[in-house]
């Protein structure tokens, strides 16, 4: 009876320590780092916590890389002032001046931040360009994304995360 009884809160405490575990990594913030943008500024994704930060790992060698970048622009302008911004991370060896060209050149509004593709991201292993993470305003992974990505579906994703319980806490959200 006492072997039984102590199984029985031996298993509900297992259960209850596992519950917790998921619950306090879904709450904390996800990664936090920083990165120099092309002018010279640091960005702390931490620093955007209360709102989606759409972070697209391109080159300027990449054809769907290229093909996103209006909309990533559309999607940076229609929303950094209120609840999404862009962060632009160039996952490649060029030299800084040529970046800053292909910036201008391609009227980019949204931070680009150079980061050498030996060294590891903060999200784990990127297995191809361009690949889009859209972190949640709570600091959560909310979404990986593989190729090409538009202004629609990140606004989907978002419509998504927002759907969940985290996004129906979220001021953001409401």
């Amino acid at each position: 009876m006492r072997l039984e009884k102590s199984f029985r809160s031996g298993v509900i405490g297992f259960f209850t320590l596992m519950l917790s575990s998921v619950w306090l990594a879904s709450a904390a913030w996800a990664v936090d780092f920083s990165l120099k943008d092309t002018q010279g500024k640091t960005h702390n994704l931490s620093d955007y916590q209360g709102k989606f930060v759409v972070v697209n790992f391109w080159a300027t060698w990449c054809p769907p890389c290229r093909e996103e970048i209006p909309e990533l622009i559309r999607f940076h302008d229609a929303h950094h002032a209120k609840d999404a911004v862009v962060w632009g991370v160039s996952y490649e060896r060029t030299d800084p001046s040529k970046l800053a060209k292909f910036i201008d050149e391609q009227m980019i509004s949204y931070p680009v931040m150079p980061m050498n593709p030996g060294q590891p991201s903060p999200f784990g292993s990127i297995r191809g360009l361009p690949t889009t993470v859209l972190v949640a305003p709570d600091g959560s992974i909310a979404r990986t994304h593989l190729g090409g990505i538009s202004h629609d579906v990140i606004e989907r994703y978002m419509r998504e995360w927002c759907q969940s319980p985290a996004g129906k806490e979220n001021k953001i959200c409401r």
